[in-house]
């Protein structure tokens, strides 16, 4: 994680890797998204998918997981160079949620994320807002997955 002072419209940044199986699918859909596309392969085949497909909320969750495990991965080698590690910040939200292709068994979803706009914070100013898109893209190249995102990021120290 960097400072806001230390980001820029078009940084992008690789998150992570994530591997949709059949059993993670079904287990996902038991507990959160029980429809039987996201359950069963046969009613799968008999949907609009075809076969067996993610739940939107697991393509999203399995992105969550990515950003999480890259912020750790950033805090934890700042304090193996001896860094005072940039605390994480919160968002307040996100627009534009997109569920661009289905997600099958066997596919792997890699997702990123790309600056798209900084500011200063009119009512925290030791915080700044970033907006940025987050998009997951499958092992052939296609884009399956994308919203926008706002996070406050914490300013440098004065």
């Amino acid at each position: 994680m960097k400072y806001f002072e230390d980001l820029k419209a078009g940084d992008t940044r690789e998150l992570g890797s994530y591997g949709f199986t059949a059993e993670n699918i079904k287990r996902f859909a038991r507990r959160f998204d029980p429809q039987p596309f996201h359950l069963y392969e046969e009613a799968a085949k008999k949907s609009l998918f075809g076969e067996l497909c993610a739940s939107g909320w697991h393509t999203g969750a399995a992105g969550m997981r990515m950003i999480v495990e890259a912020n750790k991965r950033d805090f934890d080698a700042a304090i193996a160079r001896g860094e005072k590690p940039v605390p994480f910040g919160p968002s307040p939200g996100f627009n534009n949620l997109k569920w661009l292709k289905p997600v099958y068994a066997g596919d792997t979803v890699t997702y990123s994320s790309e600056i798209l706009q900084l500011r200063e914070s009119a009512s925290r100013p030791e915080w700044g807002i970033m907006f940025a898109k987050i998009k997951g893209v499958n092992q052939n190249g296609e884009r399956v997955f994308e919203y926008e995102s706002t996070a406050f990021i914490p300013r440098k120290p004065k």
